[in-house]
């Protein structure tokens, strides 16, 4: 098999962002899939969706647009949703982003939309736009919002949200705000200059809208600039309608329990002019959406559409003639990042029409700098139409020779096997947007050609090469390992570069008392044979590690050996990261290994520095046993067990008298009366036992309609949707006298020094007079919020409610919440 050097190399990097959210297909196409392709190959026009976060998204408007009307239609997310909750697991941050991230990209492929994302991190809950912007560092979001507009080139532009402030997140506002900012900026050549250094010209989508989620916004319907759409068609070939299928998209996003059932019938979508040429009738009013828009491309818009009303869905091969003409004809045309997109759509639909399966395997997904790759490839035509496999190019490294070309036979699999070596130099497998230092509201990357990328483009790209009627088909692949699960059936894994050993310290947090020792554990895990060198643990001045380091030897793949290393902490308190590398040989290794796996994503590697949080702090503990009720996800019974408790996961059958004796306090999980169904009819007898001297410490849950009970509480107690959002707020101890603030450690306000993201969300917002409230704090320009802490006594026992942050502020290891964490499970005997 001969290996060609590819000519399209340019072109697939001038359209890799716009197709990057297609380059891993997760189903085969079937013959309404390829009309639905052939009928979007004929329209022209494009629309681009911007909205601050993940589930921002109008999911009913997508469909409509992508699918209903053909449309090109990308969404812009400003973010990854790095700074939400969680309700499917214990990731947060970070992790939480990957996951929302995959989440986006299985409700594109559901609604046919593209998706891209700026390199805005966010935060945490923002009351202003006033406070993000400068978070985020405004000019950055504004220059990616550009970038991905001059990339995509849409002809229309809709944000979710109104760029005037009031009564949403920040975030919200502020992705309005930019939106028309940069739908301004996108057409000036003075504009971000660099941009166009790099390749990318000057666009001006024709108008930008408003589609808010509530058409009162927009005032009667003879508003001006105000255009209303009926949105909610039917498909016929999905058999659903848009709301339908947006609600299938809708149901992807699991980490914020946004499970939707779909809507039929009659829904009419409401858009606010917010820049550009005004429209009355429809959002494209006034466009030239004709092939003729394009020098040279009248010609093709009759051909598109004879495509589309000739299309056999008994025999697709049918239309290969057809298809040929068309990709003869547009490549005359001259050079557009829309037309290089239509190239490639009408070469998937050539490859649809075809049967023309492509893959390439390798029998292990993971693969390491320098190693030598047994690639498969696997291809075959099923329609009976000559097909002519004429090699395969791996476009990033040096071009190799092999056999001749081969004629493919109809149905039947031809194989031909490929061993390039990985380069030594390649980067290990990290979100893109992870893999350097970024700051509290922006990721950083350095290569900007990936900033708006949904997710890393393939580690080996494969390009194979045919020849049909003539003419070259290019197929872009990437190699793949094919998993049978027996429970799942089949699942395809990217190609992930890995070092040949992962350090990992097998607690990502751990306390000290100032000046103790404690041993702390790393786990080296062997990806290779004959893994030996020597783990060397680093620790910055005032902190000392023994041994300062040990040999390790490995023999198999797979193998794993733990070191134990004595850690002494200063004699004060005192916060520290310590790394640990392993060094084999030249080669230092420094890496550690994450994996994080739910089935409606694929499973996605992490591999961050190995670190180990150090935290120096004086607290002091009561009692022993914690009883645990899970909630949505958090990591309180972890923090609990580095306090020294024994930690007992409970559910609410345990809620028994005999269960409860033995425990010194009951912690509730975050959302617990939101997601547990076995909670509330058990209350009784856990107020029960508070009042013969047990105490409760239940952390936020949230109003509305998810809410199990209206008594969560031994007293009258009300969630609000009240928070308090700067990290920084000063807070006001209302009660200084209060056991929950000086047993058995003395609360001042440095414990609120450190905490990240947020004081706190859901605070109450109605309570008994039972209730102590021990803390006030606010956010800038607001009145004092005491629902954050409160405290009842019920009989002999405490019941505790805290919309604090503990789900937050405990695994980043603040030491101020540690010690009132502590303070509240102590109750107990007050």
């Amino acid at each position: 098999m001969r290996h060609l050097r590819s000519s399209s190399a340019p072109l697939l990097a001038a359209t890799l962002l716009a197709l990057a959210p297609f380059a891993l297909a997760a189903e085969p196409p079937t013959a309404g899939g390829i009309l639905q392709e052939m009928r979007n190959f004929r329209e022209t026009g494009s629309v681009l969706y911007v909205a601050a976060h993940p589930d921002d998204e109008n999911n009913r408007l997508l469909p409509y647009l992508a699918r209903g009307r053909a449309l090109r239609t990308g969404y812009l997310s400003l973010t990854r949703g790095d700074g939400g909750q969680n309700l499917i697991g214990p990731e947060l941050g970070d992790k939480l982003g990957v996951i929302r991230t995959q989440e986006l990209l299985a409700a594109r492929r559901i609604d046919g939309a593209q998706q891209f994302f700026s390199r805005a991190r966010d935060f945490g809950f923002s009351k202003d736009a006033a406070d993000t912007l400068p978070r985020w560092d405004r000019q950055l979001v504004l220059a990616d919002i550009v970038r991905t507009i001059r990339a995509f080139r849409p002809d229309v532009m809709i944000t979710r949200f109104s760029p005037v402030p009031g009564g949403t997140h920040g975030h919200h506002t502020a992705s309005a705000i930019l939106a028309v900012e940069a739908f301004k900026l996108a057409g000036d050549p003075q504009a971000f200059p660099e941009q166009l250094a790099a390749g990318l010209t000057p666009w001006q989508p024709k108008r930008i809208f408003w589609n808010s989620f509530n058409p009162a916004n927009f005032g009667p319907d003879t508003t001006p600039g105000v255009v209303k759409l009926e949105a909610n068609g039917y498909e016929p070939l999905l058999g659903e309608s848009f709301s339908e299928i947006g609600a299938r998209g809708r149901s992807m996003h699991k980490s914020q329990g946004e499970g939707r059932s779909g809507i039929r019938g009659s829904v009419v979508e409401t858009f606010q002019l917010l820049g550009g040429e005004p429209a009355t009738q429809d959002i494209l009013e006034g466009l030239d959406l004709s092939w003729a828009r394009f020098p040279g491309g009248a010609e093709i818009g009759p051909l598109a559409d004879a495509l589309v009303a000739q299309f056999n869905p008994q025999k697709p091969a049918a239309s290969v003639p057809a298809i040929l003409e068309i990709r003869r004809r547009l490549a005359a045309l001259v050079s557009d990042p829309r037309l290089a997109e239509k190239r490639a759509q009408l070469d998937r639909i050539l490859q649809a029409c075809l049967g023309l399966f492509v893959e390439t395997t390798v029998p292990s997904a993971q693969v390491v700098p320098g190693e030598q790759l047994k690639l498969r490839h696997n291809v075959i035509v099923r329609s009976g139409v000559p097909v002519r496999w004429l090699g395969m190019n791996y476009p990033t490294l040096q071009a190799k020779s092999g056999s001749a070309s081969v004629a493919l036979a109809d149905n039947i699999v031809a194989s031909t096997d490929g061993a390039p070596v990985l380069p030594v130099d390649t980067s290990l497998t990290q979100p893109y947007w992870l893999r350097d230092e970024g700051t509290d509201g922006m990721f950083r990357v350095e290569e900007t050609s990936l900033i708006g990328r949904a997710e890393n483009p393939p580690v080996l790209p494969v390009e194979q090469v045919f020849e049909i009627g003539g003419q070259t088909l290019v197929v872009a692949d990437e190699p793949v390992q094919i998993i049978t699960d027996p429970v799942r059936g089949e699942i395809r894994r990217r190609l992930e570069v890995i070092a040949p050993v992962a350090v990992n310290w097998t607690q990502g947090l751990e306390l000290f008392t100032p000046g103790a020792t404690k041993s702390v554990t790393v786990e080296l895990s062997a990806a290779r044979g004959h893994a030996a060198g020597t783990l060397q643990p680093e620790a910055p001045a005032g902190w000392r590690i023994a041994p300062a380091s040990q040999d390790f030897q490995l023999a198999a793949p797979g193998e794993r050996a733990r070191f134990t290393f004595q850690v002494t902490a200063p004699a004060q308190p005192a916060t520290a990261q310590i790394g640990a590398r392993a060094i084999m040989g030249e080669r230092h290794y420094h890496r550690s290994r994450t994996e994080i796996a739910y089935d409606h994503i694929p499973a996605q590697l992490l591999q961050p520095d190995a670190r180990l949080k150090a935290v120096a702090v004086d607290v002091a503990t009561r009692g022993r046993n914690i009883g645990y009720l899970p909630g949505a996800g958090d990591e309180a019974p972890a923090a609990l067990r580095r306090l020294g408790y024994t930690v007992t996961e409970l559910t609410g059958a345990d809620l028994t008298p005999e269960k409860l004796a033995p425990l010194d306090a009951v912690v509730i999980g975050v959302r617990a009366f939101n997601t547990r169904t076995d909670l509330v009819p058990r209350l009784p007898a856990l107020y029960a036992w508070v009042k013969v001297g047990g105490t409760v410490v239940a952390q936020y849950s949230r109003p509305g309609r998810d809410l199990k009970t209206d008594r969560p509480a031994p007293y009258a107690l009300k969630f609000a949707d009240l928070r308090v959002t700067d990290e920084t707020a000063a807070m006001t101890i209302l009660a200084p006298d209060h056991p929950a603030l000086n047993t058995p450690n003395k609360i001042t306000a440095a414990d609120f020094d450190g905490w990240v993201q947020e004081r706190g969300t859901y605070f109450a917002g109605e309570w008994d007079a039972h209730f102590t409230p021990l803390i006030a704090s606010h956010d800038p320009g607001e009145a004092p919020l005491n629902g954050g802490l409160l405290v009842a006594r019920h009989g002999k026992g405490w019941f505790v409610y805290t919309g604090l942050s503990f789900f937050r502020q405990l695994p980043a290891g603040v030491p101020g919440a540690y010690r009132l964490f502590a303070n509240l499970v102590s109750l107990k005997g007050e």
